[in-house]
């Protein structure tokens, strides 16, 4: 009877110990930016936290921003718990930032018709090659960081090496041959089960992978890091901006609208808050601003389009060169922009022209109104003599610079003190 019941307890308990194996999975679908980072460190704290067996990343990616790729590689490396990068579906690829990630990793896989590589440095992201004296000095840096990433992870230092400095790129069969990865797996399952009892070295030492049979927990991005991911895009980082402006501008040609200056203002902190995160040219924030100013002086000065035809250009091009960044996962659509500047183009000779219109428009209503009214006189009006005239109906006194007789049509020239000032009517 007591076997019996140490047996159950046995069984009991290898049943708790085996249910209690959890495998926390993350998606990265898209560049890697501020909002990807912060979801991969926040994912390793996590999975730290529920004491997880391994930390998976299903990841394809062009690449992305040097700094958000150092804070996850930073996470990865520092983290107890294992983890996992797999480049997941078919398909997919681990571009660019994506090759740093995937190489700083516990265990590294690809699925099947995946690829890795093109790592080369520039600016504030990683993707195309440039030859300027900062972009060798990023470069050497960025070599130096994926050697001692590969070093530490026991992988192909000179593959890792070329993948910064040469660009090159391998299939999986490849990464996997050159020891870039440790497998190639086709599903989920398959790499947990295969990955299971393999010994990795955490930052608590080494640690022996149960991962066979696990739950596997799905966590998604929270609604700070989605958000956040969905202004650091460059297309809606720059819509912001020239919405931010409209309003502003909409504002100020229109006082008490309200409405389109608190817009405004939000969507522009919304943009400079966003700007701290891409490769922003100056002169092309600068020539946004030239066109805008162009477009405004358009309104207010008759350059028979000159004006306007300037703003258009400079809008056109400090739109095009707002990004610093050749890599086409950090910049902006074409379409995007030449939308944005037709619009522009249509809001401030349109919208802004009516406010300026609106300030410049003499007065119709009130007294003030009466300038440039027509009426009659009533009697006789001579130099340094009023006399009365009839406006709207209305008898007021008046004076002139010329001699006037009864019945003369005249014009309101001025008002002041209650007595209009008028000429003949011609």
């Amino acid at each position: 009877m007591k076997a019996r019941l140490i047996i159950l307890l046995l069984l009991f308990t290898g049943a708790r110990l085996h249910a209690a194996e959890k495998v926390i999975l993350i998606r990265v679908d898209g560049t890697i930016n501020p909002a990807t980072a912060e979801y991969i460190v926040n994912s390793v704290g996590i999975a730290e936290k529920a004491n997880a067996a391994a930390l998976v990343i299903e990841m394809n990616t062009p690449g992305g921003l040097l700094e958000s790729m150092r804070q996850i590689v930073q996470g990865i490396l520092s983290s107890s718990v294992p983890v996992i990068v797999y480049v997941y579906p078919s398909g997919s690829r681990a571009g660019s930032a994506g090759v740093f990630i995937t190489l700083a990793a516990n265990i590294a896989a690809m699925a099947p018709g995946t690829n890795i590589g093109a790592a080369h440095p520039v600016g504030g992201g990683i993707g195309h090659d440039t030859t300027s004296v900062e972009a060798v000095k990023i470069t050497n840096d960025a070599a130096a960081f994926i050697r001692a990433i590969a070093e530490k992870r026991h992988r192909n230092i000179v593959w890792a090496e070329n993948a910064v400095r040469k660009s090159i790129s391998s299939s999986e069969v490849e990464a996997l041959k050159e020891g870039v990865i440790n497998l190639v797996s086709p599903n989920l399952d398959s790499l947990l089960n295969r990955v299971n009892g393999m010994t990795v070295e955490t930052s608590k030492g080494e640690t022996v992978l149960k991962t066979a049979g696990a739950n596997v927990e799905f966590v998604p991005m929270n609604w700070r890091e989605e958000f956040l991911g969905v202004i650091s895009d460059p297309n809606i980082t720059y819509i912001l901006m020239m919405i931010g402006i409209f309003g502003i501008m909409f504002e100020l040609f229109n006082p008490g609208s309200i409405l389109p200056g608190v817009v405004g203002a939000i969507s522009l902190i919304l943009a400079f808050y966003a700007f701290q995160t891409l490769p922003i040219n100056y002169a092309g924030l600068a020539l946004i601003i030239f066109g805008i100013i162009l477009f405004i002086a358009e309104v207010k000065i008759v350059s028979h389009g000159i004006l306007a035809i300037g703003g258009v250009i400079s809008l056109f091009l400090g739109s095009m060169m707002l990004i610093h960044s050749p890599g086409q996962f950090v910049t902006i659509s074409l379409s995007v922009i030449i939308s944005t500047v037709l619009v522009a183009t249509v809001f401030f000779l349109w919208i802004v022209g009516l406010g300026l219109k609106a300030q410049t428009r003499r007065t119709e209503t009130g007294v003030e109104g009466m300038v440039g009214e027509s009426g009659s006189v009533i009697s006789e009006i001579t130099p340094g003599s009023p006399g009365r005239v009839t406006v709207h109906g209305e008898i007021w006194k008046a004076t002139s610079d010329e001699r006037l007789e009864p019945g003369a049509q005249v014009v309101v020239e001025s008002f002041s003190n209650w007595v209009l000032k008028v000429k003949t009517k011609k």
